[in-house]
């Protein structure tokens, strides 16, 4: 029998018996898995790129099929104005006069913060002020600071206001907390299955570590890498009772839904100045990586290569990671890395897009990817050998502002 012991370092070591795979198992179960991983990412890489990156990226492991986790966006830093504001109408605290703005968002703004208004004062300058206080109807008092004062004496509604920095006295000890929390949100890991048939395949289940793969094991992986990649990226979440087989079906939800954030181009008629837009979208509001990739369908991928190199945007040099290749372009809000992808044509979205983060993209996994050997023959099924190959997984957006919708709009 083997015996699994700790070491002092937290280690585990095999002891009273030679180190086997059954072994290995059980004291790192998560090492032979990682070798067929790193099979796994060397097929068809560009078929798959979501699947690729995510994979290499590795994995979090999860106790359920349900997994919940905390995604943060930054706090808002502007709001508008909700309904017209006389500044004439002050309301005095001793020498003090101060005006209400009613605002949209009344939330991320705190007593003590200066706010700015992007509109001309009488100086020509944009105002700014000082929250004096705020009322429970969601109404800001604020001092105008200096001489500023809108030139014909309103706010108009529906105007820009700033969130800035503190003002702190000096005996100040506290502050209002800032109020930025985690989201909770869920998605469900989806039982991934693909079965090969075929009696060399005898070898697979027993040296998991030594993979070999036949171009039947290819041919097998490869579909179920792109069945899973649809599901990655437009999959909807779900758990529905199947009555047939009297179980519970988990469905795991895309990223294409995980994100709010969409800006919308015609591709038909794409422009340098679509791409600028597109790529100070992707970088700006929202304290992500400046290094991102923009996953396209064929006649979105098309329009950019119709793009002419500029020096503000040009398209040039490769990337390879992840063992992808990827087309480079640089901006001066960040790089985008365009790669292209038939899954988004299969889908229906062949002039869409999507710009990943790939900093903030997490896999789960409750079931890691492995193969099980199934007897037909004493089962009495058929004549043959069958390796199952089954993953339970999903994928989840860390950070959903990061990410990127694009959308063809005629």
């Amino acid at each position: 029998m083997t015996n699994i012991v700790s070491g002092a370092a937290g280690g585990q070591h095999v002891a009273g018996a030679p180190l086997t795979t059954s072994a290995t198992r059980q004291a790192s179960p998560d090492l032979l898995r990682n070798a067929i991983d790193e099979r796994i990412v060397r097929i068809r890489p560009m078929s798959t790129p979501l699947d690729q990156i995510s994979r290499c990226a590795g994995s979090r492991r999860c106790g359920a099929m349900t997994v919940e986790y905390y995604s943060v966006d930054t706090k808002k830093t502007e709001s508008t104005v909700n309904g017209m504001v006389d500044t004439d109408m002050t309301v005095s605290h001793g020498d003090l006069k101060t005006f209400k703005v009613k605002v949209n968002d009344p939330g991320i703004f705190e007593v003590s913060e200066t706010v700015l208004f992007p509109g001309k004062d009488v100086n020509g300058r944009p105002m700014v002020g000082y929250v004096f206080a705020a009322d429970d109807t969601g109404a800001l008092e604020v001092v105008a600071l200096g001489d500023g004062k809108p030139a014909d004496g309103v706010i108009p509604d529906g105007s820009k206001i700033v969130r800035m920095g503190r003002a702190a006295t000096e005996l100040d000890v506290q502050t209002p907390q800032f109020q930025a929390l985690p989201k909770k949100a869920s998605n469900h890991c989806q039982i991934f299955k693909m079965q090969v048939e075929q009696s060399t395949l005898q070898r697979l289940a027993d040296k998991e570590a030594g993979w070999t793969l036949s171009d039947q094991e290819e041919a097998a992986v490869i579909d179920m890498r792109l069945g899973m990649e649809k599901n990655f990226l437009f999959g909807c979440r779900a758990k529905i009772f199947d009555p047939s087989k009297n179980e519970e079906v988990y469905l795991t939800g895309g990223i294409w839904n995980q994100t709010s954030e969409t800006v919308e181009v015609n591709v038909d008629t794409l422009s340098h100045a679509d791409l600028i837009t597109i790529a100070s979208r992707a970088f700006t509001d929202n304290n992500g990586s400046k290094r991102k990739i923009i996953m396209g369908g064929t006649d979105f991928v098309a329009a950019l290569c119709r793009q002419e190199v500029v020096n503000v945007a040009p398209i040039g040099s490769t990337l390879a990671k992840w063992g992808l290749e990827a087309r480079e372009i640089v901006t001066n809000f960040g790089h985008l890395y365009v790669i292209h992808s038939e899954i988004f044509d299969q889908c229906g979205h062949s002039k869409d897009a999507m710009v990943i983060d790939p900093n903030y993209i997490t896999k789960y996994t409750h079931i890691p990817f492995h193969a099980e050997k199934l007897d037909l023959r004493r089962a009495g099924t058929r004549n043959t050998d069958a390796v199952v190959l089954t993953e339970a997984s999903c994928l989840v957006l860390r950070y959903p502002k990061s990410h990127l919708r694009i959308v063809h709009k005629a």
